[in-house]
């Protein structure tokens, strides 16, 4: 176990790296922060020069890898951070200088245990891509495919594990000073971030996301997932379909090519909202280097480390939040809210209602130009405080991904209404969901899903409470005081034991007795 010490150690090193970038600056002016907090990062800032404007991505760049990430987690968060450096966060890029190709080298090789000629017919030294994780070269396997190699880091998971449990250990004396410190819920939001970088952390995991995905949305049109190279895959080393594109983040180059931009920004909005509403599990990482679009027009997603999952009753109150954030229904929407606890009870669901009439009323019929998804998440944020709302981690990976999706989509089409190009799917999906043909079906399967459970049932009772007969059943055993029990208990009552090396001796010579005695009797028997 890490030494506090170590802790506030490391927190006071990265205050320092903050606090050269002026990124310390909002955290002293802001209100609601706790005293505790604002000494540190006084003492953290002591004797620096900061810039006018504070460069928050670049600090967290500075720090590392596992901040790079927290950072990314942050930009979602604009209630707990300010919208200033939310809006700042978005730019942060998850990128480092590449690692000496030797060590890529050795680590593939370790990794399956065989040479790297015998894997790949040839293997570019120069990475495509170089992240805080991992880093992508160009190959061509032994059987003639094109494919991409993503190698970890090495001692990428040590150094996360070290760097996340600092903040696990932050986060939990920051929520103990209780008020709007707990109401943030920051280990929650440390936990889901572990989480998520566990994940990332296991390539394999990585390729099972992208296969699973490939499953969900195989009859989508006009979305691909690259092909995984199951035999060059393993836990540090994932090996995948290359793929011959345009970057989404590449505007020109689309135009060049002839692409329909404004079909393509709609495409890229209904395939996420198929992926979050209708597959409840999504890729949240979609950035502008994680997207391509091929000759054909088709999007080609990449890099599934960060995947997201909601169940269907966390859908179910999505889409009905949306679509009465789009339809004016703000009645429903702040019912929704109740219904899933999200607001305290001594609440009002009128008082709610109003509330996000205030945030809603702005952005319907309105460009994404001129309002936007994430401003409509910046109002939702604010009035969490006034109704006392806990932070929903589960639904973090969403808002990032929901901010992210709708700058691709501006930069697309800066026209484009993300109220109008939703709004039909989620009234379809919820039809298709809460229509009465939904329920008859969803009464039908519990229905039948109880009786295919009944032959189990019985079985299970019947070994929890076996017919008699056979051997007796063994009669209850009375309660034996164990020492070790007393001791405990003397210890805890403050009591002094003095004597408890005489009864560990007594103890010891009374059980070699019994001992002796069985061993005795059954020889004579």
């Amino acid at each position: 176990m890490t030494h506090p010490a170590i802790h506030i150690l490391r927190l006071l090193k990265w205050g320092r790296v903050l606090a050269r970038h002026g990124a310390l600056r909002g955290i002293e002016r802001d209100r609601n922060a706790p005293a505790q907090v604002k000494r540190l990062c006084r003492i953290a800032r002591f004797g620096t020069r900061q810039p006018r404007e504070p460069d928050y991505a670049g600090a967290f760049q500075e720090v590392g890898p596992a901040a790079i990430k927290l950072g990314q987690a942050l930009a979602t968060r604009p209630d707990l951070v300010g919208e200033g450096p939310a809006r700042n966060l978005l730019a942060l890029q998850d990128s480092l200088p590449p690692v000496d190709f030797g060590l890529i080298r050795e680590r593939i090789e370790e990794s399956f245990g065989r040479p790297l000629d015998v894997l790949f017919a040839s293997f570019e030294e120069e990475p495509v891509g170089a992240a805080s994780i991992a880093q992508v070269h160009r190959a061509v396997t032994t059987d003639g495919r094109q494919v991409a190699v993503k190698v970890l880091r090495p001692r990428i998971r040590e150094r996360f594990a070290r760097d996340v449990g600092t903040y696990e250990w932050a986060a939990a004396h920051l929520e103990a000073l209780g008020g709007e410190a707990a109401r943030l819920r920051p280990r929650a939001v440390i936990d889901n971030l572990k989480r998520w970088t566990v994940r990332e952390l296991d390539l394999r995991r990585e390729a099972a996301s992208a296969s699973e995905l490939a499953e969900s949305m195989k009859g989508i049109e006009g979305y691909r997932i690259p092909d995984i190279d199951w035999d060059r895959t393993n836990g540090s080393v994932l090996t995948v379909e290359w793929i011959d594109g345009v970057r989404m983040s590449d505007l020109d180059a689309l135009r060049a090519a002839g692409h329909d931009m404004p079909a393509l920004a709609r495409k890229l909005v209904l395939t996420f909202l198929t992926q979050a509403i209708s597959g409840g599990f999504f890729h949240a990482d979609m950035h502008q280097g994680n997207l391509f679009v091929r000759a054909d027009g088709t999007i080609v997603a990449i890099d599934f480390g960060i995947m997201g999952r909601i169940n269907r009753q966390a859908r179910l109150w999505l889409a009905e939040i949306l679509y009465g954030l789009t339809t004016g229904n703000y009645r429903r929407v702040a019912e929704i809210h109740f219904e899933a606890q999200y607001v305290p009870a001594y609440h009002t669901i009128e008082e709610f209602a109003t509330a996000l009439r205030a945030v809603g009323e702005p952005m319907r019929g309105k460009p994404v130009s001129e309002l936007s998804v994430g401003q409509m998440l910046d109002g939702l944020f604010a009035i969490t405080r006034d109704f006392d709302m806990q932070v929903q981690p589960h639904l973090l990976l969403l808002q990032k991904t929901m901010v992210m999706v709708e700058g691709l989509a501006t930069a697309l089409d800066p026209d484009i209404n993300m109220w109008d190009v939703s709004g039909p799917f989620v009234q379809s999906w919820i039809r298709d969901e809460l229509g009465p043909e939904a329920k008859i079906a969803d009464r039908l399967r519990e229905d039948l899903g109880v009786l295919a459970r009944l032959p189990d049932l019985v079985r299970r009772i019947e070994e929890k409470f076996p017919p008699k007969g056979g051997a007796p059943e063994q009669a209850p055993l009375p309660e034996v005081d164990l020492i070790w029990r007393r001791r405990v208990a003397r210890e805890g009552s403050g009591k002094p034991d003095s004597n408890h090396w005489a009864r560990y001796a007594l103890a010891a010579i009374a059980g070699g007795i019994a001992a002796w005695a069985v061993t005795y009797w059954s020889i004579l028997g």
